[in-house]
């Protein structure tokens, strides 16, 4: 799925970049080598950044 269709960034880019930038929505575009065209975007790029760095913290559950 598109998150940013300004500049054709896919979820699974911005997830990836989560990974490995620690800034917000913004700084992920600059490591992507884009930047916010209209910026309706943002506030979804920024909870997928939220929710992919919440799961990289979890403890992972162990199946007894």
């Amino acid at each position: 799925m598109y998150v940013c269709i300004c500049n054709a960034i896919r979820e699974s880019e911005l997830r990836r970049a989560a990974k490995h930038c620690a800034g917000d929505a913004e700084a992920c575009y600059a490591a992507l080598g884009k930047r916010p065209a209209c910026g309706t975007c943002l506030d979804d790029a920024e909870a997928i950044l939220f929710e992919e760095r919440e799961m990289a913290f979890e403890p992972a559950t162990v199946a007894a």
